[in-house]
């Protein structure tokens, strides 16, 4: 099976509120930067001052790989994983990961059910979501005065000279190029979905490719920007938002054909911790734990009951969240929702093909 992207195994932190180490510990993988940031904050030390139990991060930059690797040499030491749905839905058929019994996750603050409460697609057999992010672009407003306003124009070197920073995946950039090539939102898909369709995307592609910067973690977009090194890259929103929020970077994203999709835990099978992590699972993805996070970075809750209690930037009580996340009104308008079947089915083949195209 191929993957996505390479593991990326970063820096180590152990999360302590105070509390015995020998209470009890779990391993959690998410995507680092911001984004961890992110659940330290509204997961792991709630959970740790709650339980006395701590959670040791690790980091990775996405795909099925170093989790096969564990389960199937019987090594285990990962518990639970941020992981995309379509991964989510793959690791479970290829037996990656333990089964969960969506019953006994916590009702709604308003008292609803679970089952009621997440939005639409929240749940696979063996994950839970915890959030809706998206991927865009954006670019640096102090370099690009007049900036780009349509996916079209991220692939128009001649208006917009300079380079282009895309993730190493063919997962978003595929959709966006057919965007880009004038297919509406509704029907990516359905064209892609053809041979015709994927040759189109990739003679999209090929117009920018000598003039692309490839990226695989995400805090490192933000960085191309803010050391010009591209003039534009696609990113995920909350890494853009993190910029401009927390350092003051004059980045701009632009919404236009921005693909939306949600992230969730799931337990790796096998898990040296499985009943600290289902524990840990359930607090994570409770109503204030989810709008609680949303207030660290513009990711929307996959809670119904969480959305009233989102509010402002943590940090700066004048910067409202609502209007940051991907499924706000005016952000929404051209937004192509990422069709996980479509990639749980397709991955491996597309995966092998834009490698192929990477090489040529």
């Amino acid at each position: 099976m191929k993957t996505i992207m390479s593991l990326t195994t970063a820096s180590v932190l152990a999360i302590s509120a105070g509390t015995a180490f020998a209470e009890g510990s779990i391993t959690a993988v998410s995507w680092g930067g911001a984004y961890t940031k992110s659940q330290v904050e509204a997961y792991h030390k709630p959970w740790t001052a709650a339980t006395g139990n701590t959670v040791v991060s690790e980091d990775y930059s996405g795909g099925l790989a170093e989790v096969k690797a564990q389960v199937e040499s019987g090594s285990v030491t990962w518990d639970i994983i941020d992981v995309e749905k379509s991964d989510a839905v793959r690791g479970c058929d290829e037996g990656l990961f333990m089964e969960i019994d969506h019953s006994t996750l916590p009702n709604g603050a308003d008292g609803s059910a679970a089952a009621d409460d997440f939005i639409p697609g929240s749940f696979t057999d063996c994950a839970v979501a915890n959030i809706v992010w998206s991927t865009i672009f954006a670019y640096d407003s102090s370099v690009i005065a007049n900036g780009p306003t349509s996916i079209a124009d991220f692939f128009n070197l001649d208006a917009f000279p300079g380079k282009r920073g895309l993730r190493k995946s063919p997962k978003a950039n595929l959709e966006m190029a057919l965007a880009a090539d004038g297919v509406a939102a509704a029907d990516i898909y359905e064209v892609l979905g053809t041979d015709e369709g994927v040759d189109r995307a990739f003679a999209k592609l090929d117009t920018i490719k000598d003039s692309v910067v490839w990226w695989e973690a995400g805090a490192q977009p933000p960085q191309l920007l803010a050391d010009g090194e591209v003039a534009m890259t696609t990113a995920y929103n909350g890494r853009i938002f993190n910029a401009v929020a927390s350092e003051n970077k004059p980045f701009e994203i632009v919404w236009d054909a921005q693909v939306f999709d949600v992230d969730m835990w799931a337990i790796v099978k096998g898990a040296p911790n499985a009943d600290l992590a289902m524990d840990f699972l359930k607090f994570s993805t409770a109503t204030e734990q989810l709008a609680a996070q949303a207030s660290y970075i513009s990711y929307g809750p996959a809670r119904k009951s969480s959305a009233p209690l989102v509010g402002s930037y943590h940090s700066n009580a004048s910067l409202e969240m609502g209007p940051q996340m991907p499924t706000a009104p005016d952000n929404f308008a051209t937004a192509i929702s990422n069709d996980f079947e479509f990639w749980a089915d397709n991955q491996d083949e597309l995966n092998e093909r834009f490698n192929a195209w990477l090489a040529n």
